[in-house]
């Protein structure tokens, strides 16, 4: 099992990035004074003051605004950005792949030096980042990689690792090991629910779940009664994909290993609908998952610090920039990232670790840190069963 306290030392020992953004705006230089002028001599007209150097534009390429957490990691990235003396535009591209593509392009036009992205389609971004690359602009892809061995920087969590957690706590909700309810006669079915197929993360995370799951498949305890994506990981469609499942199984469903927090809670409301309790996981601590943990509802989630992705994108652009280089930067081959032998390249990668999160540890791990609020996670909680306001 994945010991989180620990993995809590190294979490809590990134916010030192932090520290690094606040001493990044330079200081602002005073214009030369005027010098006096000659006695019994008319002033010499009045010169401008030297004009200040124009500052280095960044730009930020969003795929949508529709996921919770993108539009609070803009305001954070703009405002460190700024902070480091940086000028700052970013745009979001509604899911539209050609529209990405060509927000993308226009920023370059616009002249930024470097650009974090947040790819709608990791294959389709090649286009406009690698026209961005040779035109010299520094490209990051964040927390979504770019299939393109021209960007600078590959920055995420460690996705095989969510997998993997969502999948434990699912198979031990059903107790395994150890059960003996689940046999080559009665297995256990579960439902695969993957994220969007254009996201390599979906893939990543989906390696992860059958780590833990493909054992229990050949030992004939557990059956895959349904395997299926969640296009733009959207909870709506993920609700009714669940609908559909449910009725060609005739609501014979033992578990789903769902694979992001808002997708389990789509496909939540069809089971509650059909009265039905089974595990099921998902990923990002989202306050409202968190509350659903707490009343029992989803199972499981995996807690990835969002806070300390904006601020590493921050320092790397300024070390990029600066023609310097980050020791924490590590080498993976694309053949690597993306589970595809014949992929070339190699990308410098950070990926920053991760937590499961249950009903026992929601409140150490993700309450007390200020992650999530406590009003929201415990929202609608009898008073007499919340703990103590952190």
């Amino acid at each position: 099992m994945f010991h989180w306290k620990h993995q809590l030392v190294t979490v809590f020992s990134l916010l030192a990035v932090i520290a690094f953004v606040a001493g990044c705006a330079p200081a602002a230089t005073q214009a030369p004074a005027a010098p006096a002028a000659p006695a019994a001599t008319a002033a010499p007209a009045a010169t401008s003051a030297p004009a200040a150097a124009a500052k280095v534009k960044v730009g930020i390429s969003f795929s949508d605004f529709a996921t919770e957490r993108w539009k609070g990691e803009q305001v954070l990235m703009t405002d460190l950005l700024t902070k480091a003396g940086y000028d700052v535009v970013w745009q979001e591209a509604n899911h539209d792949v050609k529209m990405q593509n060509d927000q993308i392009d226009t920023m370059v036009s616009q002249g930024v030096k470097a650009l974090i992205v947040i790819a709608e389609d990791g294959d389709a971004a090649v286009t406009s980042v690698n026209k961005a690359a040779d035109a010299g602009v520094v490209v990051i892809a964040y927390d979504r990689l770019i299939k393109s061995p021209k960007i600078a920087a590959y920055i995420s969590f460690n996705n095989t690792e969510v997998g993997k957690q969502e999948a434990l706590g699912v198979m031990t909700a059903l107790g395994l090991p150890g059960s003996t309810k689940w046999t080559k006669a009665n297995p256990a079915k579960v439902v695969m629910s993957g994220g969007s197929p254009t996201d390599n993360n979906a893939h990543l995370v989906r390696n992860g779940q059958m780590s833990v799951v493909q054992p229990y498949i050949d030992q004939g305890i557990v059956k895959i009664v349904a395997d299926q994506w969640v296009d733009n990981w959207d909870p709506a469609k993920a609700q009714t994909m669940m609908e559909n499942i449910l009725t060609a199984q005739k609501n014979q469903v033992d578990a789903v290993v769902a694979s992001n927090d808002g997708t389990a809670l789509g496909e939540l409301t069809s089971l509650k609908a059909q009265k039905l309790k089974v595990p099921i996981s998902g990923q990002d601590a989202t306050a409202d998952s968190c509350n659903s943990i707490v009343k029992g509802e989803q199972t499981v989630s995996v807690y990835k610090d969002t806070r300390l992705l904006s601020p590493l994108a921050v320092k790397l652009v300024d070390e990029f920039l600066k023609g310097k280089t980050d020791p924490d930067l590590k080498k993976f081959t694309m053949a690597e990232l993306t589970l595809k032998a014949d992929a070339p390249g190699d990308v410098m990668c950070v990926f920053l670790p991760v937590v499961q999160i249950t009903k026992d540890n929601v409140y150490d791990v993700v309450v007390k840190t200020g992650f999530q609020k406590y009003d929201d996670v415990y929202r609608d909680i009898p008073a007499d069963q919340k703990p103590p306001k952190p």
